[in-house]
């Protein structure tokens, strides 16, 4: 076994690597550029090499200097995590050269499987049923609008070496598939150093269910079931699960074979994935193998009590597979919440920033649930623009789909993030969805169910009510301290009947609180409902109130706001304001506050590098009509014009870097 294996990545998946090898009492090696020297997974492991500036270009992409990283510290071998270097072959080659072991499969495995384009020529070699599409280079825009006229519309433009969404566009006529060809390849040279795309048929209402298969050294391979990863944005997963809604045991059990066929036919010899694209009758065709560890894998081991990264190191080392295909047992299931720092209410564009406030979930198994939190930051770090904009990936498991769902909604009910924007108000209303919970899903679920994009959703029915009862309690129980620290209560608790009025957003509440042996209740005004019950025993200055509200165990996130709170819940962000009768009087006198009108003006809508400017001075805009883009995170980004007009003056120029709400143009 290894003595010290480098880890060739950052994040949260370097961070999940070197939990691994410690538990192994294996000593780890990080790399980090210049963006990540004070990063969580350089302070994890046992030493760091510097390996140059922030761009990833110039440095986690550059063989060379992961190679010279290796001679310095020693490492043995080499774990590639995901992204970044982890498919490309010409890595474990130079790894070779230099006497290191890659953890991952071998270079001819990686050409025939982890190149989109080659995977695509071998699966159909292999007689495994692909999706329809053009499998060469396309080399211009033109070539790639004939291609797409001649396979039809929708099409899906990817990038032959991409993965996690990058590089990927859905054209439905010649502009987007114009459009889409040259940000593809722009994203796809960005992200992996290859701007080479493909073209193929997008299938509509699909399904997105992969394989996870392992591989040794001595030809063994076995699968470990089924991930569904459907719920997806932009062509990037956001919540994955094992095993899928949809599949029979039959249906799991002839694709798990494929998927072990298609590997042993390229002699697979590590952790891989093999993708699949399914139709609601639960047909199914080969799309992609992901020749690496994937981001999800952690919903897998939930469910199998298997360590993937462990199983990659001890293959990687000469040890053959301790698990047979009959070994492999499922036990309940697993969910997973890809949280971003991205703004969910424009659009999920990045954020950037420090991160005043972090504070998970606590990670824990019990009760026959388990929480655990995959992630690479830590509070008061830096969210850096040039890096994917994952912040963690939240896992829970339990004995039953539904009952994993509900842990997850509590977990991000539970999941404090201050400092940036993110989604996690977005992934909580997402849980609460009934199509969601009743698992009848598409890769087009997020656009079909949100079309508009996702906006705040309001503090109505059952949430608007714990909400209200809950500000009610707060402001209940900081009246008791103020009247504690006073004297008026001289030690004792007494029952005190409270009128309130609590303002919900622009809906008032009129209710009754008072407490009674330790439990506060609350009544609405005008409700049939004998009102709540909540028990809790929240103290000034928690970020969290928990507790239960009736029978069920509540917990919503609370930040101090001038008479009220800032409460998150569910999904739902809202501040609540608790008055009493006189003071709700006086507010309601006052007059609404007016919002800025900035319609003749392109704002930069988050930290971001000017990559084109679209438009000249003087020149007429349509209303849509693209104007500049700019990249974060890996991302470009298209602005577009939202009125029709006349570009007056213009801010910035390519190259430029700018802050959030930074004026790019405006309209005469």
């Amino acid at each position: 076994m290894f003595k010290r294996i480098l880890v060739a990545n950052r994040g949260e998946i370097a961070c999940r690597i070197i939990k691994t090898a410690r538990k192994m009492g294996i000593e780890t090696v990080a790399v980090y550029s210049d963006a990540d020297k004070d990063a969580l997974h350089v302070e994890m492991a046992d030493t760091a090499v510097a390996i140059g500036p922030p761009p990833a270009t110039e440095s986690y992409l550059v063989i060379e200097k992961i190679v010279d990283a290796c001679k310095q510290s020693g490492a043995e071998a080499v774990h590639p995590g995901y992204g970044f270097l982890s498919e490309r072959e010409a890595f474990p080659k130079a790894l070779a050269a230099a006497g290191v072991v890659f953890i991952g499969p071998n270079a001819k495995a990686i050409a025939a499987m982890g190149d989109k384009i080659e995977s695509k020529k071998a699966a159909a070699a292999a007689k495994v049923s692909t999706v329809p599409g053009h499998l060469g280079v396309i080399e211009s825009d033109a070539e790639a609008i004939k291609i797409a006229e001649e396979i039809g519309y929708p099409v899906m433009i990817k990038a032959s070496a991409g993965g996690g969404g990058k590089g990927m566009r859905v054209a439905h006529s010649k502009a987007e598939v114009r459009e889409g060809f040259t940000r593809a390849r722009s994203e796809a040279k960005s992200s992996f150093g290859d701007d080479r795309v493909f073209i193929e048929k997008f299938i509509t209402d699909p399904r997105h269910i992969e394989i996870q298969v392992l591989g040794d050294k001595h030809g063994n391979v076995i699968y470990l079931g089924e991930r569904e990863c459907s719920i997806q944005r932009r062509n990037q997963k956001v919540i994955e699960e094992a095993p899928s809604p949809l599949l029979d045991a039959a249906t799991r059990k002839t694709m798990g074979e494929q998927a072990v066929a298609l590997a042993k036919a390229v002699g697979y010899d590590s952790a891989g994935t093999v993708e699949f694209v399914a139709g609601q009758d639960k047909s199914f065709f080969f799309l992609e193998m992901n020749t690496r560890l994937q981001v999800e894998h952690p919903v897998t081991e939930l469910i199998t009590g298997i360590d993937l990264v462990e199983q990659m190191i001890r293959v990687a080392a000469g040890e053959r597979l301790s698990i047979a295909q009959g070994d492999v047992k499922f036990s309940g299931w697993a969910v997973e919440s890809r949280v971003y720092a991205e703004d969910p209410y424009r659009n999920f564009l990045p954020s950037t920033g420090r991160l005043t406030r972090y504070r998970p979930p606590q990670e824990e198994s019990a009760n026959g649930i388990t929480v655990r939190n995959d992630t690479g930051v830590y509070e008061g770090g830096e969210i850096s623009l040039y890096y994917d904009p994952m912040i963690a990936k939240l896992v829970t498991h339990a004995s039953t789909r539904s009952a994993a769902i509900a842990a997850q909604s509590e977990a991000l009910d539970r999941f404090v993030i201050d400092g940036i924007r993110h989604n996690v108000p977005f992934l909580a209303a997402l849980m609460s969805h009934p199509r969601w919970q009743a698992g009848k899903l598409s890769t087009g679920f997020i656009a079909e169910e949100f079309p508009g994009g996702f906006h705040a959703p309001t503090p109505e029915g059952e949430t608007g009510e714990v909400l209200a009862a809950v500000a009610a309690a707060i402001d209940h129980v900081l009246g008791e301290r103020k009247r504690r620290i006073s004297g008026q209560l001289d030690g004792r608790s007494v029952t005190r009947e409270s009128q309130r009025a609590v303002w919900l957003g622009e809906r008032e509440v009129k209710l009754e609180v008072k407490r009674e042996n330790g439990i506060i209740n609350v009544r609405f005004e005008g409700s049939k409902t004998p009102g709540r019950k909540l028990y809790s025993d929240w103290k000034p200055g928690d970020v969290i109130w928990s507790g239960r509200v009736d029978d069920r165990s509540v917990a919503v996130q609370v930040r101090n706001i001038p008479n009220g709170f800032a409460l998150s819940y569910r999904g739902v962000e809202t501040r609540a304001y608790v008055y009493t009768e006189r003071e709700a009087g006086y507010a309601r006198l006052m007059p609404p506050k007016k919002v800025s009108d900035t319609g003749k003006q392109v704002l930069c809508p988050m930290p971001g590098l000017v990559v084109s400017i679209a438009v000249k001075e003087g020149q007429e805009v349509k209303a849509g009509e693209a104007v500049a883009v700019v990249e974060a995170m890996k991302m470009e980004n298209v602005l577009r014009a939202e009125i029709d007009g006349t570009v007056k003056k213009i801010n910035a120029k390519p190259g430029e870097s700018l802050a959030v709400d930074a004026v790019i143009l405006e309209f005469a």
